[in-house]
């Protein structure tokens, strides 16, 4: 099987290993501890792969402002927001299914920000995606041994905003980054997620990392496999013109996160969340499947 066949799959995969990281991480380190460090040596990877390519930089001040801005919403407050939470408490496998929430905040963006209005089947398939959330979420919600309901609340609403940070930074980035190198776009966005877990980190935390094998393997894999690794298929992907393939098996995701986090953790595969995972991906299908049958006639 050629590479152009499994790329799409692949990119999915390694993607899907994100939640499960970082509940693994939560282990051997603070969230945003964890995070400043990964984002330093992921800035410095791709300022290397930079280098050695000798990708061509931003030419003007704003879009090097305007790529560290996008950063701080897209890895920033994404990534922190989903890490704490998944730190105090949320399961990775219901942290998946809010994942697939981007999409659908990004449909329900669109038409006050780029005047798209949405069709009969994305109404539908918005109000399932978070009909879905709720099926899935509400065994936590309503756990009796959860004395204090914002013990379950309030890490789950963090998940929630950090989904409506990483869809503004979508939207900001197509907006004002549709033109330069990727590569160094992608080292200014790490350096301004950096920007914001850094002072997190020293403000909050302890700066505690355990320093053990587990440890370092799972930052090795997020700054290779995930930095590195996911946004070099994403830019192959690109180059090759196949983004819709990609975009398609992101309905794979939330179902990939829970069968991952039950392997990895035991995470049980609850009625409540498969069922909430199939009534997502079919909102999540609802609300993106006119756009992708737009995009086909172009690629053909």
């Amino acid at each position: 099987m050629s590479l152009d066949r499994l790329a799409p799959a692949v990119f999915v995969l390694l993607w899907s290993t994100g939640w499960v990281v970082a509940k693994y991480a939560a282990l051997h380190s603070e969230p945003f501890t964890f995070l400043s460090i990964r984002y330093a040596l992921s800035a410095i990877a791709f300022l290397t792969l930079c280098l050695v390519m000798r990708a061509q930089w931003p030419k003007c001040r704003a879009t090097w402002l305007r790529a560290i801005y996008s950063g701080v919403f897209l890895h920033g407050f994404y990534l922190a927001g989903l890490w704490w939470a998944i730190a105090n408490g949320v399961p990775a496998g219901i942290s998946g299914i809010i994942a697939a929430l981007q999409p659908l905040l990004t449909a329900m963006a669109a038409p006050f920000l780029v005047g798209e209005r949405l069709q009969k089947s994305q109404q539908i398939g918005l109000g399932l995606g978070f009909i879905g959330i709720a099926i899935a979420i509400s065994p936590k919600l309503l756990d009796p041994a959860t004395a204090d309901l914002s013990q379950a609340a309030l890490p789950l609403a963090i998940n929630l905003i950090a989904m409506g940070s990483v869809t503004y930074g979508t939207l900001y980035q197509k907006k004002h980054l549709q033109s330069g190198d990727l590569r160094t776009i992608a080292t200014l966005q790490y350096a301004g997620a950096l920007i914001l877990t850094l002072p997190l980190s020293l403000t909050f935390e302890y700066q505690h990392f355990d320093g053990s094998a587990q440890a370092y393997g799972a930052l090795t894999w997020s700054v290779f496999g995930l930095s590195m690794g996911g946004v070099g298929l994403l830019l192959y992907l690109i180059r090759r013109g196949q983004v819709s393939r990609a975009a398609s098996l992101i309905y794979l995701m939330p179902p990939a996160v829970a069968l991952e986090a039950f392997i990895a953790f035991g995470e049980p595969l609850t009625l409540p969340l498969i069922l909430g995972t199939i009534v997502v991906v079919t909102g999540v299908y609802l609300t993106n499947r006119r756009a992708t049958e737009r995009q086909r006639p172009a690629e053909a």
